[in-house]
């Protein structure tokens, strides 16, 4: 596994944003009632909503309500008789035993997580990587979690494990109780199956640890001693070596306490070790530091917003959110750059090159590097390809990897120690291929998943609607072929838009799957926010134009409408996080457009949404509500503050879960209260564990999607009862 966070440094999927400081005003020339008055704002704002006690996330009258909320939510969607079928539909997925077991390619072993009926919360194996190709590999179990959880009475949820370089045997477990995002760490020694006594072992916080040895490693913990940010991550970075207690290592870096992160990565390579330091005032920019093996710290010369990807034979890699221009080259925004490293240190960018560089229609999306060669990813039109970039004495020769077309690509693992890499291709229609490609030959097919429903009475097919603004945004349909086209079809649009996340073609899921079986048709928007184009596209929906995002959702909507796939009694949004935000803050705005909402696991009081677990960390994403002109274009929008109770919204129901430290259940709890009160048809249902991803293991994975289909089938498959 690897060394730290990966080094690829996206980190999306812990949505680490930051606090931005009041630029252009300092400390004699402010207002000096301004900040005062954004306080008694806010403040005032808060003693006047009457659902505040739903945001105490174990509080015994919260729990209450929330556990009322699950019976009544439960004894109707359980007594579908569907219900029962997606859900042993799901599972079955969700279990297959042939499912491709993804692993990590570690020098020439390989590392996977499984689950099934049997191992619930999952076994940790490992097999070599040439074993790893048959279709019966000789898996090493490395861990029985479900053994551990049940020994030490605990609901572990695994959160991976981070193991030192070369051999990989010396690991850190991260090991979540419930599924949420602080883990405890514990060592582990792989070769002998067993922890370390006496070995590294931090309680429960959000924290990471990268090894520099098998006695030191640089730890960002707020743990004895360590202190947290506004987001509750840790501030510092300290040298701990092996027997000394967390509290007396020395602090290497300590990050400003608005910052959203700050993380150590070790790269460790055939040529050598090298140490950073990556701090991020906010997800879209960060200062990387480099640490010298002396423990001299250099701030490297890099622009602000820059993406910083790793390190190959003595090259610094990066993707870039904006242009970047020196004396001698001109890199575009969104291209993926490199730079000697030692030129970095010593403050200079000399020999600053373009590995791969973006166009009109094509989108980097990430970057994966082996012993030898640099990977992309790209969407071409939001479609998939993939590139392999090796430098030579020419620069860099780039060229594209032959995999299938009209899907999507994904680089699932790359070993810093071998130019072998693990890469999957999907599509809507077709299920997942494994590929194995090595030294820059043609890629083998090493795993096939086997299809889970048959294609052939579907299609799909890329349309493209017309938002507010003029802006073409594309859309995917997943439909029957025979689909008449008079309206009558009932259809989920399935929508995110934002954080530079992009939905390109996967293989259904068993919630689609179902879904089509039972006549509906599938729909994913491309909506702004995202990252289909690359920054341009996602910068188009930051901050204050963020309703840009709801603009381009509700254009999908109707344009699905004007072409007769569906009406608005059977059209229903579905969303989850930032995209439980987007369809709650869409049926705010267009409540006449929808038959159904599902928000799952959502934002939606943005007033309050930085005061809430990590929320502070998302602030270059949506604004900060204590800047007074920040707040009037967030309160323009947020769904909390903007639901009425004078207006007829189509049925909600909300979802999400007690144990999610990221996106705080009181957004939900909230909001259907709120709702509920005013006199709208709400349903709630909240999952005691389960964590950010709204399910703890797979049974509980077939139980939400069992939930959530009943929920729209009855909404509108069910329409005309």
């Amino acid at each position: 596994m690897s060394t730290g966070p990966s080094t690829g440094c996206r980190l999306w999927a812990a949505f680490i944003l930051s606090l931005p400081l009041l630029l252009g005003l300092s400390a004699c020339d402010r207002k000096p009632d301004e900040s005062a008055v954004t306080e008694e704002k806010t403040a005032e704002a808060s003693s006047e909503d009457p659902f505040l006690w739903l945001e105490e996330v174990e509080g015994e009258r919260a729990l209450a309500w929330a556990r009322e909320q699950n019976e009544r939510a439960l004894a109707r969607l359980r007594t579908d008789p569907r219900y029962e079928e997606i859900r042993t539909a799901a599972l079955a997925v969700y279990t297959a035993a042939d499912r491709i077991p993804y692993g990590r390619i570690l020098n020439g072993k390989v590392d996977n997580f499984w689950q099934d009926e049997t191992h619930v919360r999952g076994l940790w194996r490992r097999t070599t990587l040439a074993g790893y190709g048959s279709e019966s590999p000789d898996w090493q179990v490395l861990l029985d979690l479900d053994a551990l959880a049940a020994a030490e009475g605990e609901n572990w949820v695994w959160k991976g494990a981070d193991c030192l370089a070369p051999d990989f045997e010396r690991c850190i477990l991260r090991l979540s109780r419930g599924g949420a995002d602080a883990v405890v760490m514990r060592e582990y020694d792989a070769a002998a199956g067993r922890f370390v006594e006496g070995g590294y072992a931090l309680d429960e916080e959000k924290q990471n640890a990268a090894w520099i040895d098998a006695d030191h490693m640089l730890i960002a913990s707020p743990l004895e001693g360590g202190s947290k940010n506004t987001s509750g991550y840790a501030r510092t970075i300290r040298l701990w070596t092996r027997g000394t207690p967390l509290a007396e290592a020395p602090t290497v870096f300590e990050s400003a306490e608005s910052d959203a992160f700050v993380f150590p990565v070790v790269i460790h390579r055939r040529d050598g070790r090298e140490m950073f330091i990556v701090r991020a005032p906010d997800f879209f920019h960060e200062t990387v530091h480099h640490l010298g093996a002396d423990g001299t710290l250099t701030e490297l010369p890099l622009p602000a917003d820059v993406n910083f990807q790793g390190l190959i034979a003595g090259r610094v890699i990066a993707l870039l959110r904006s242009d970047w221009t020196t004396d001698t080259v001109s890199a575009p925004a969104g291209a993926v750059v490199s730079a000697p490293l030692a030129s970095l240190v010593g403050g200079g960018v000399d020999g600053l090159e373009v590995v791969a560089a973006p166009g009109e229609r094509l989108a980097i999306q990430t970057v994966a590097i082996s012993a030898d060669a640099v990977y992309v990813t790209a969407l071409d039109n939001v479609t998939g390809r993939l590139l392999r970039a090796v430098r030579g004495d020419a620069g860099w020769q780039v060229g594209d990897v032959d995999l299938p077309g009209n899907g999507s690509v994904s680089i699932i693992s790359a070993d810093e120690f071998s130019d072998s890499v693990f890469v999957n291709f999907e599509s809507f229609l077709e299920p997942d291929t494994l590929y194995l490609a090595r030294n820059g030959g043609a890629p083998t097919p090493l795993k096939r998943m086997p299809a889970r429903f048959d294609p052939a009475p579907y299609t799909v097919e890329q349309l493209f609607a017309e938002s507010a603004d003029g802006t073409k945004v594309p859309y995917f349909v997943i439909r029957a072929r025979e689909m008449p086209r008079d309206g009558s079809t009932p259809t989920i649009l399935y929508g995110y838009g934002g954080f530079e996340i992009s939905l390109s073609p996967s293989y259904l899921s068993p919630l689609a799957i179902e879904w089509l079986k039972r006549g509906g048709a599938y729909v994913v928007a491309n909506i702004r926010g995202g990252g289909e184009f690359g920054p341009r596209w996602h910068e188009a929906a930051l901050k204050e134009n963020r309703p840009r995002a709801y603009e381009d959702f509700a254009a999908v909507a109707e344009d699905l409408v004007a072409r007769r796939i569906t009406s608005t009694k059977r059209l229903g949004i579905y969303g989850g996080s930032n995209g439980g935000l987007l369809v709650g803050a869409t049926m705010v705005r267009y409540p006449e457009l929808f038959g159904a909402v599902v928000s799952a696991v959502p934002l939606l009081d943005m007033l309050r949404y930085h005061r809430l677990l990590a929320g502070a960390s998302w602030i270059g994403e949506y604004g900060n509500p204590d800047i007074p002109e920040e707040r009037a274009f967030i309160e323009r929008y947020s769904p909390y503050q903007n639901v009425r109770a004078d207006v007829v919204y189509p049925p909600v129901f909300f979802t999400t879960s007690t144990r999610d430290d990221r996106v705080h259940p009181g957004h939900a709890r909230k909001m259907a209260a709120k709702m509920m009160a005013q006199g709208h048809d709400v349903l709630y249902y909240e999952n005691i564990e389960g964590g950010h991803a709204g399910a703890a293991n797979l049974e509980q994975r077939a139980m939400r999607d069992a939930l959530i289909l009943s929920y729209f089938l009855q909404e509108l498959a069910d329409a005309d009862r």
